[in-house]
């Protein structure tokens, strides 16, 4: 059975370096404790932030295809922070999860399903984005807020379908160190019995997962995002009256695709060196890099989820204007005088 009390945190595979004498137990501890802060303030802005976004597009601004849009990828960031106190909790108690089984399976699957309906929607956004660009006639004959609802319930359908074997596979049980500290770990064995082909399978298992995710959540989407805005760059250096048209809404939706990928590339990049150093030979560099490098990436994960309500407010004049009249209004209503 696979166990980590590190890796697990982080969707990594649990692999059994973390069992071995830890050499680096004070470094653990102190990324540890950045990692309790990171996860805290993630979901205090995150939250806030999130649920924001989510009164506003939701019940403030008119419905439009953008505001679809914008409120799943909010819905999916907000439901991503709202779990993190289970993850500060967990490694608060040095990795003790007390939650049971069955919250240890959901809040994997949760960070999993945030993560391909994210990068799926921000796909599903600069296609709508190019499509209009290169033929508006087209997108305004074509594109309304049914199709675009449609469109989100298949984003959401496809990312449950890629998170579910994390509900399978993630799993509980008493760590090796001691009986009372149970880790929520991957348990790709599925079973008590460790025979030969079942170490094949734990590793089998492994490798899918690991390449399921970085093909179905890395490499497939982020070449269609790149190719759909190279097109709108291409076509908005053309026009000037495009330009001007389009300057805002360009700036938004490219600054939270370049915050997306410098969030989550790291994260990737982990998991690859992991399972790497898990299928062959365990090296000491490998350790020492996956032990600084996980908590670092992770922290980096998470913030993504609170960072594009801050490009909204602060890139979106529209978005700013809504926001500040809601608050106002709320405001008004809450301090004005009783009849």
């Amino acid at each position: 059975m696979e166990k980590s009390n590190t890796t697990d945190l982080y969707g990594g595979n649990g692999s059994l370096y973390d069992n071995y004498v830890d050499e680096h137990a004070k470094l653990r501890r102190s990324l540890h404790i950045m990692s309790i802060i990171g996860y805290c303030l993630a979901f205090i802005f995150g939250v806030l932030g999130n649920g924001v976004v989510i009164w506003v597009t939701g019940f403030k601004m008119k419905k439009t295809v953008n505001t679809v849009w914008f409120l799943n990828l909010a819905v999916a960031d907000f439901l991503f922070t709202a779990f993190l106190p289970l993850s500060v909790t967990y490694t608060a108690m040095n990795f003790h999860w007390p939650f049971g089984n069955f919250m240890c399976k959901l809040n994997s699957t949760i960070t999993n399903l945030n993560m391909f309906a994210s990068v799926y929607i921000l796909m599903v956004i600069s296609v709508d984005r190019c499509v209009s660009v290169v033929w508006p006639v087209w997108a305004r004959n074509h594109r309304n807020v049914r199709k675009a609802s449609f469109v989100i319930l298949g984003v959401w359908v496809l990312a449950l379908t890629l998170s579910i074997p994390y509900f399978v596979f993630r799993d509980t049980a008493p760590s090796f160190f001691s009986e009372e500290i149970i880790n929520c770990f991957n348990n790709y064995a599925l079973t008590d019995n460790y025979t030969s082909s079942v170490i094949e399978l734990i590793q089998l298992r492994h490798q899918s997962m690991t390449i399921t995710r970085l093909l179905m959540g890395f490499v497939v989407p982020f070449p269609v995002i790149v190719s759909s805005y190279a097109v709108i760059i291409h076509r908005i250096r053309r026009s000037r009256t495009l330009a001007s048209q389009s300057s805002r809404s360009f700036k938004i939706i490219a600054a939270i695709m370049a915050t997306f990928f410098l969030c989550w590339a790291p994260f990737y990049i982990m998991c690859l060196i992991e399972l790497i150093n898990f299928t062959g030979n365990q090296s000491e560099t490998l350790d020492y890099v996956i032990t600084i490098g996980f908590p670092i990436a992770t922290s980096l994960m998470y913030l993504n989820s609170c960072l594009n309500p801050l490009l909204y407010v602060f890139m979106g004049q529209d978005f700013k204007n809504k926001v500040c009249k809601s608050i106002l209004n709320v405001l008004e209503t809450a301090f004005q005088d009783e009849e």
